[in-house]
């Protein structure tokens, strides 16, 4: 056994590396002698990709605030069997962002994630409920490392700068060095031990934190179950369809070099080159204002879309001619992109039985809305079916989808109890007709009802004119009389922004959300509270929702959420019923506004529910 001293915050803490099977007798008497209540737990393993055939467990360190045990339990079994008695019978066990070393610690059979998650303390999770920000912002971030310089030792050292150095030595990269650089390294010992005595320390200032800032105890329960029930959708995974995404790799390189020889006619060489894009826009006559932080012209997506007469969500808008040049840049990058982030991303980290495992990380923005990535399905465009192809039931099995309708709308009426809005969302009436009646009178126009629905969702995210006009690629002159007519319409939505601004103002810019979750605002953008409120808000529904799923038994068909929507796979004879049930579950009242759902059945694959094409529709 090796042994290392580590000075953390003026206190001696000892990092024990174990190496032969007599340590593993040691480490059990030590277990026994002090048999501790709770333990800081974390693995190392070969990467992040934790279903890949290649991925491999490689070691599990457990700890207290003053000493730390390194397992290798890629040694043998005497390794394995300390690990799983560790795991298993510490009564709590804490974790800094504990979703994936649970799905590591069940893939690799040391304990399932059920037994696991109801004893875990998630230090991400409680150093998110908080402060959200990130460093750039005024906060610390939730990251272990700037977590334990700011609470627990400024000078503790950064071993994971010292462990890439280590890579090196050993001819390796980042990507290769955890798999490659060999367990006896001492810099990879300490790197491993030193985690969880960073863990063990920063929990409790954590908690300080929490009950200083009057985090209600639920919210903190409701986030650990939420992070658990969403580990067990990234464990199920999704099944891909293997012939069809590897034609998909090549269908997408053959639309991003079309396009790209498009733009080359146009001179520019290169689309990712801002500046020959630039250029050659401004030389077909373009103008536009928006700058880089460098002080360039920005070709940004958000540019090019309006000039391309598309919105954002890249339908036609019809209010310009097309530029062809931003057309052809707009659509060699996304079809690079899509190759590079979907298609060789699914085919790269699926697993032995062709399931690709997206994760869900829960917390993923600062308002607690969800991300997706691995692959980022959240990104994917409201409307497109050629990514969503590549996903698949299991013979006998059909997709279903169940989703919050309107939920950013029926939130925004629901917190500012905008007394027109909740009648109509009570009444079942058509939201975005009732509004537009309101704003255009009976006889609106189709072109006015789409106005109605961005002014409605502007609002929620407190998009002003400008941004407005960009995504829809109408004049700000007609945006901000579209948002006057909402705001005429809806009074009682300003009321309450402007309440929420002066609680902001009187309470060091920090809001709470229903659930009593914190949000700081920057004093110069006091405005975005509505749209934290509204997003926040959205996002714990869901999530009090999937909560309910899992207590009602109705988790094991779903496979992944993303924004408002749960998807899921059944048994084709009983996917409609089962799509019903998971409806009514989804189902909620928020301060007497009713969120509806919709359920709808899509057929052996997602792209089903996307307009998928029948000549591209997967065998029975």
């Amino acid at each position: 056994m090796k042994t290392y001293r580590h000075p953390l915050a003026g206190a001696a803490t000892t990092i024990h590396a174990l190496e032969t099977e007599e340590d593993t007798r040691q480490a059990r008497e030590w277990l026994t002698a002090h048999q501790p209540r709770s333990l800081a737990l974390d693995t190392e393993t070969t990467g992040l990709d934790t279903y890949s055939p290649r991925h491999r467990l490689r070691t599990v360190q457990y700890g207290t605030v003053d000493f730390a045990f390194v397992v290798p339990v890629e040694r043998g079994p005497a390794f394995m069997e300390l690990a799983r008695t560790v795991v298993a019978r510490c009564p709590e066990l804490v974790i800094h962002n504990a979703a994936y070393d649970l799905l590591v610690l069940d893939r690799h059979g040391v304990a399932p994630l059920e037994a696991v998650a109801p004893r875990v303390r998630d230090t991400k999770i409680l150093a998110h409920l908080a402060d959200s920000r990130q460093d750039y912002e005024g906060g610390v971030g939730i990251s272990l490392k700037p977590l334990s310089a700011w609470y627990v030792d400024p000078a503790a050292p950064d071993t994971q700068e010292s462990l890439t150095q280590t890579f090196r030595a050993y001819g390796l990269t980042k990507e290769t060095g955890w798999a490659g650089v060999p367990y006896k390294d001492e810099t990879y010992q300490r790197y491993a031990g030193l985690d969880v005595l960073l863990a063990a320390r920063l929990r409790p200032h954590l908690e300080q934190e929490l009950v200083r800032h009057g985090i209600p105890p639920v919210l903190v329960e409701f986030e650990h179950r939420l992070m658990a029930v969403c580990a067990g959708l990234e464990r199920r995974g999704m099944l891909l369809d293997v012939p069809y995404t590897e034609g998909l790799v090549d269908r997408l390189l053959e639309t991003a070099n079309r396009y790209a020889a498009k733009a080359a006619r146009y001179g520019v060489e290169n689309v990712n080159s801002d500046r020959q894009v630039a250029a050659a826009l401004q030389g077909m006559g373009e103008q536009w204002d928006d700058r880089t932080d460098s002080g360039g012209l920005s070709v940004a997506k958000e540019v090019l879309l309006p000039l391309a007469d598309l919105n954002d969500k890249w339908e036609r808008l019809n209010v310009r001619t097309p530029n062809p040049l931003a057309d052809a840049v707009l659509h060699a990058k996304r079809a690079g992109r899509w190759r590079k982030s979907y298609a060789l991303a699914m085919l790269e980290r699926r697993d032995a039985g062709d399931r690709v495992h997206p994760k869900i990380n829960t917390l993923g923005a600062k308002t607690g809305r969800a991300s997706v990535s691995d692959p980022p399905f959240q990104q994917l465009p409201s409307k497109g079916w050629e990514i969503r192809r590549s996903v698949i039931a299991e013979p006998g099995n059909v997709y279903f989808s169940v989703d919050q309708s309107s939920v950013e709308l029926v939130v925004l009426a629901a917190l500012s109890q905008e007394p027109r809005m909740c009648d109509a969302i009570r009444g079942g009436r058509n939201l975005h007709d009732h509004t537009a009646t309101l704003m255009f009178g009976a006889e609106f126009t189709k072109h006015q009802r789409g106005l109605a629905k961005v002014a409605g969702l502007g609002t929620s995210y407190q998009g002003g004119a400008k941004t407005l006009a960009k995504q829809t690629g109408l004049s700000v002159e007609v945006m901000r009389d579209t948002l006057a007519r909402y705001a005429k319409a809806y009074p009682g939505i300003k009321r309450w922004a402007r309440g929420l601004q002066r609680h902001a103002l009187a309470n060091n810019c920090e809001i709470r959300t229903p659930s009593g979750r914190r949000l700081v605002l920057d004093r110069d953008k006091l405005y975005k509270g509505v749209a934290y409120m509204c997003q926040s808000t959205a996002r714990d529904t869901m999530g009090q929702a999937l909560i309910d799923l899992q207590d009602k038994g109705l988790t094991q068909y779903l496979n992944l959420w993303v924004h408002d929507e749960a998807l899921g796979t059944a048994l084709e004879t009983e996917a409609a019923d089962i799509a019903r049930e998971v409806a009514e579950a989804v189902r909620m009242d928020l301060f007497g506004v009713p969120i509806g759902t919709d359920a709808e059945v899509y057929g052996r694959t997602w792209a089903g529910g996307y307009g998928l094409p029948p000549e591209w529709a997967p065998a029975a």
